[in-house]
């Protein structure tokens, strides 16, 4: 099987059981280092629900995330630009940043927008960086999937769990997703590097986050992230005006 990255020819590794039936070979590849599943035949059934039931960590996630992207985009990025939330479930992250008080928009092909209604991602909007948390292990093409988010932004922050070395077995790590079947590409740092130099962009591992960009940003000025458990995010946030009002009344006068 064709590495879905490099192209290179893989070797499968072992094969496992998702969603407590269908056996599925996984295919590893030494050039670039990604993980794939073969062609996953079964995503209709695993997607009968957008976000997954196992997902317990969704709202706590997009509490840590706003307080980082607050402290990532108020330093290194222009504040007062827009952004997109690329596979933004049901808005709930966007919601979160405009009320902070910078200016979001969200896009999704499959799921509803919930929280962040009349804030949709239109084609003629230029983005300083797009955000895209917990999709790069969904991607059946990943690299069709890169290339779009680049003609959006060529700042990519995003978050996806890197694959151990040595690769763990199926019972051994959780992010295989096999309860779900949602997770079927999977990415090491070395994955990463290659794309970044594929796309000539710089790759930055911010643990946890990611970030593909034209910037260049050193990991020494991004431990500042790690300052958001002391409040740095607070402080930040003061700089900003909230738009939950604003948003408020531009929503009302659609009525």
């Amino acid at each position: 099987m064709a590495c879905k990255i490099c192209t290179q020819q893989t070797k499968q590794i072992f094969q496992t059981k998702i969603l407590n039936k269908y056996d599925i070979n996984y295919f590893h590849c030494e050039h670039c280092g990604f993980l794939q599943t073969e062609e996953p035949y079964w995503l209709d059934e695993a997607y009968s629900e957008s976000i997954n039931v196992s997902d317990t960590g969704y709202m706590q996630r997009n509490l840590m995330l706003s307080k980082k992207l607050t402290i990532l985009l108020a330093l290194f990025f222009d504040k007062n630009e827009k952004f997109l939330d690329y596979a933004g479930g049901y808005g709930v992250f966007v919601r979160m940043m405009r009320d902070i008080g910078f200016d979001f928009y969200w896009d999704d092909k499959y799921t509803t927008n919930f929280f962040a209604r009349g804030f949709e991602h239109q084609s003629i909007n230029k983005y300083e960086a797009v955000t895209t948390f917990e999709s790069f292990e969904h991607f059946v093409n990943p690299m069709d999937e890169i290339e779009s988010l680049l003609k959006i932004s060529k700042n990519i922050i995003f978050s996806t769990e890197l694959l151990p070395n040595p690769i763990p077995k199926p019972q051994d790590w959780w992010y295989y997703g096999l309860d779900h079947g949602q997770h079927i590409s999977f990415y090491s740092e070395k994955t990463f590097d290659f794309i970044a130099k594929k796309f000539n962009l710089n790759y930055v591992n911010l643990v946890g986050l990611h970030l593909l960009s034209e910037k260049k940003i050193s990991n020494l000025q991004l431990k500042v992230l790690k300052l958001s458990k002391f409040g740095l995010h607070k402080l930040l946030q003061k700089r900003l005006k909230s738009k939950t009002w604003d948003d408020y009344l531009k929503m009302s006068e659609k009525k």
